[in-house]
């Protein structure tokens, strides 16, 4: 006869089997996640990342084309999960079940939160489709391009470049005024579907590609509700207008004249000895600008370089809020991100361009963020650039390194 005792045992390691079987697990799975953001219209903004457990400490790198985003500040307990991004002031609070998050992301503005529903699936690599037709098409190439803003009022001249492997797309737009980054998508029969999600923008690109090598139906999704046409055509020799003639001296005196206080409140001016008979770099940025991002990693770099052979660099920094203290966090929040190590001035309050410009009046207009300015060691502007093609741009942005190279050992050697 077999014990009642062994019987209630058997039955108990059952219930607790079966038990932990249907309870929900609330783990971070390492691994390659699909996340997508929801626009006003229900189109999908998709995006992958890589959760990292590192030695039972997890962070997220967001991966955008060969573009890895580090995100190492993540709260988790029990269900809730809250993923704060860096550098752009934006966040993701939601629930963890199962290796699927459901929540939100929010953009901290001036005024207001924007906000998208979110959501991301564990152990799903597949971007755009899981499985897709074959394509027809490659889009490899030059485009130019034309995006017209939703009611028609405006249009912007582009070009895109793309790579295309198989189905898998990478490139970007290039436009006067800067690039739309690492974009990574697919091709489909003959459907081109392009994203990125870099912690501030969120876009998603979509085209059919036709037989005489046009784009049509173009839409550009942007953010929660922004919808923008583009239409392309290739065109290996499709160039953009010159980035050092958008921006300039109004009167002939050549120099610019500034005071603005640092991070610790002191005021700093051009006139300081400390930029004396120095090749000085101005920096027009803000910490809500991704292209100002590649630009800080950019001049990071340089200025390491060259800063003892008599360069300086100053950040002009225009924050969209008249709060010193929250302009001063994001700021700093920049400078650790890429170790900088020269000046960052609080100069400005801008939601748009014609308010910052009022910093600078000496300019006929701020064009765009990031504009570099650079000055010789007489004190005069030598170069006013206009917005940054950063490595998403591949070729432009090693063309752009060199010339910058050149021109500033130039003016040193004067």
């Amino acid at each position: 006869m077999k014990s009642p005792i062994k019987y209630i045992l058997i039955s108990l390691f059952t219930i607790i089997i079966i038990n932990s079987c249907d309870k929900p697990s609330n783990k971070l799975q390492a691994g390659i996640w699909r996340g997508a953001l929801i626009t006003e219209s229900g189109a999908e903004i998709p995006f992958n990342f890589d959760v990292v457990d590192s030695e039972g400490k997890y962070y997220i790198e967001i991966i955008n084309s060969s573009e890895r985003l580090k995100v190492d500040e993540i709260t988790h307990l029990g269900d809730s999960i809250h993923i704060k991004l860096p550098l752009f002031d934006s966040e993701i609070n939601g629930t963890l079940v199962d290796g699927k998050i459901d929540g939100i992301w929010t953009k901290h503005l001036a005024n207001k939160d924007a906000q998208m529903t979110f959501y991301a699936q564990a152990g799903s690599a597949w971007r755009i489709k899981e499985k897709a037709m074959q394509p027809t098409v490659d889009v490899s190439g030059r485009w130019e391009t034309t995006f017209i803003s939703a009611d028609k009022t405006d249009t912007t001249q582009a070009v895109g470049e793309f790579v295309q492997n198989q189905s898998k797309v990478t490139g970007t737009f290039l436009t006067t005024t800067g690039d739309y980054r690492y974009l990574e998508g697919m091709v489909e029969d003959n459907k081109l579907v392009l994203s990125t999600f870099d912690g501030s923008h969120a876009f998603l690109f979509t085209s059919t590609i036709n037989p005489d090598s046009t784009m049509s139906d173009g839409k550009f999704y942007s953010g929660f509700s922004s919808i923008d046409n583009f239409t392309a055509k290739r065109n290996e020799k499709a160039i953009l207008p010159d980035a050092y003639g958008f921006t300039f001296l109004k009167d002939t005196t050549k120099q610019i004249a500034f005071t603005f206080p640092n991070l610790e409140g002191k005021k700093i001016s051009l006139s300081d000895s400390k930029f004396k008979n120095k090749v000085v770099i101005l920096q027009l940025l803000g910490s809500w600008c991704p292209n100002c991002m590649d630009e800080s990693a950019f001049l990071t770099k340089f200025y390491d370089k060259y800063h003892d052979k008599g360069v300086e660099i100053i950040g002009l920094a225009y924050e969209r809020t008249k709060d010193f203290e929250k302009s001063k966090t994001n700021l700093e929040g920049l400078k650790k991100r890429f170790d900088i190590k020269y000046d960052i001035l609080v100069t400005g309050y801008t939601n748009d361009k014609g308010e910052a410009a009022k910093s600078l009046p000496m300019l006929n207009k701020i064009a765009a963020f990031p504009t570099m300015i650079v000055i010789d060691k007489k004190g005069n502007v030598r170069k006013i650039h206009t917005g940054f093609s950063g490595p998403g741009t591949g070729n432009h942005y090693v063309e752009f390194v060199n010339e910058f190279d050149k021109l500033i050992d130039d003016l040193l050697a004067k």
